[in-house]
């Protein structure tokens, strides 16, 4: 049964009900591969991640950043072996661009580990997702990315999303007509595990063109 969680940001650590049902979730605590989603740095990179799951007391005996510094080939045995693939926050081309040039799409959807990702992680996890400058992207024209597909909808994850509502339902229309859309801020986390959805926090779904508040199952 694969898992899979769908993470905003936390400004403090992961709220009770959250790190409970990590604990159940994560029992095979071998190795953890964390995907960087600025391939290029190496210092610091998943520190706030990784210390969200230290205070969860879920730790690791093998730890591994993948990274630019990292070669191919290991990135790929660190991604097969993973008991758990956490793909970080931060920028969400940068890492879009990195899983394709190491090929790790695939391995991750292969992989029966459990698949988090926090804002630029979650985003990437998803079907597809809507780079727009009007979500802060350093972009003029706006483009629809592929993302890893693990489930068959689009998120938007991190936004200020209450204050601008309007805007992304603009903005996020069209492609709510194809794929359903779970967006939220910050605090927030979205559980997929054997075809069930569990919400924590303020998350919305999109469909339609049409837009909801999830009543939280966590």
């Amino acid at each position: 049964m694969k898992t899979h969680y769908y993470l905003g940001w936390f400004n403090d650590f992961f709220p009770e009900n959250l790190v409970r049902v990590l604990q159940e979730d994560i029992t095979d605590r071998k190795s953890i591969a964390m995907i960087s989603s600025n391939p290029f740095l190496n210092e610091d990179v998943g520190a706030t991640e990784r210390s969200w799951l230290d205070q969860a007391d879920i730790r690791f005996e093998d730890y591994h950043l993948i990274n630019d510094h990292v070669q191919k080939e290991d990135a790929q045995a660190f991604i097969q072996n993973a008991s758990v693939i956490f793909l970080l926050g931060g920028d969400t081309l940068k890492q879009n661009e990195f899983l394709l040039d190491y090929e790790l799409s695939d391995l991750i959807k292969k992989s029966s580990a459990v698949v988090m990702g926090a804002s630029a992680g979650a985003i990437n996890m998803s079907t597809k997702w809507l780079c727009s400058k009007n979500f802060g992207y350093p972009v003029e024209k706006t483009t629809l990315y592929d993302g890893i597909g693990l489930d068959n909808f689009s998120v938007l994850s991190h936004f200020d999303l209450e204050n601008n509502m309007e805007l992304v339902q603009n903005e996020l229309s069209a492609l709510s007509e194809e794929i359903n859309i779970y967006a939220s801020n910050k605090d927030c986390a979205v559980r997929v595990k054997g075809g069930n959805i569990d919400i924590l926090g303020n998350v919305y779904l999109m469909s339609h063109a049409k837009i909801q508040k999830l009543d939280e199952t966590l």
